[in-house]
């Protein structure tokens, strides 16, 4: 019967061999990019992912195991998605949010499972690999983070505008201003005035 280390290390060499694969997957995303704050991002968490690789081998080794992937399916078909993405809409003003879709997509993937492992590591005693995989958790928030403020701050407005991002990073906002029409006038009702009635005196 498989027990929840089975499926501890059984997950790690999933995310293990994602981790790989994102390695050679952020160059590509950087040169894709347009936007230079995108580009720094992605060129960050590149030296993020090379620790996080060593630091995973440091996990397997606190439960005397061999560092080994194992295909992760899923981060293959979001990888590739990404590239599909990057190809459509190369050229774009829209290129660099759809880069940073693509990103958080896996982005997420890796907090789901970090969070995961980290939540089993500590309930299989070994403190370190907790530790360890919550140092990992914590880089993949920020790079999220990081991500979202990109998109907020420019990359965004740029694919809604259709705007180039101009030397400040900023993209104006094209917006038409219509202008004020007075308020109508409502004239007042007329009432017209009804005749006043006669009234017999009483004799």
């Amino acid at each position: 019967m498989k027990t929840l280390k089975d499926l501890f290390l059984d997950e790690l060499a999933d995310i293990y061999d994602a981790e790989r694969r994102i390695l050679k997957a952020l160059p590509k995303m950087a040169k894709a990019a347009t936007c230079p704050n995108l580009k720094d991002a992605f060129l960050f968490h590149l030296r993020e992912t090379e620790g996080h690789v060593m630091k995973l081998e440091e996990v397997f080794q606190s439960f005397d195991a061999k560092a080994k992937g194992k295909t992760c399916e899923a981060t293959v078909g979001l990888l590739k998605e990404g590239e599909e993405i990057a190809a459509d809409f190369k050229g774009s003003p829209a290129i660099n949010a759809a880069l940073i879709s693509a990103a958080q997509k896996v982005e997420h993937y890796e907090m789901a499972t970090y969070g995961c492992l980290h939540e089993w590591a500590g309930l299989l005693g070994n403190r370190d690999a907790a530790a360890l995989l919550e140092e990992i958790l914590d880089e993949e928030k920020n790079a999220n983070e990081s991500l979202t403020k990109v998109a907020r701050a420019s990359s965004n407005d740029e694919a809604l505008d259709g705007a180039s991002e101009g030397d400040s990073g900023k993209s104006l906002r094209k917006t038409a201003v219509r202008p004020r029409l007075p308020a109508p006038r409502i004239a007042a009702p007329r009432i017209a005035a009804r005749p006043g009635r006669a009234t017999a005196m009483a004799r």
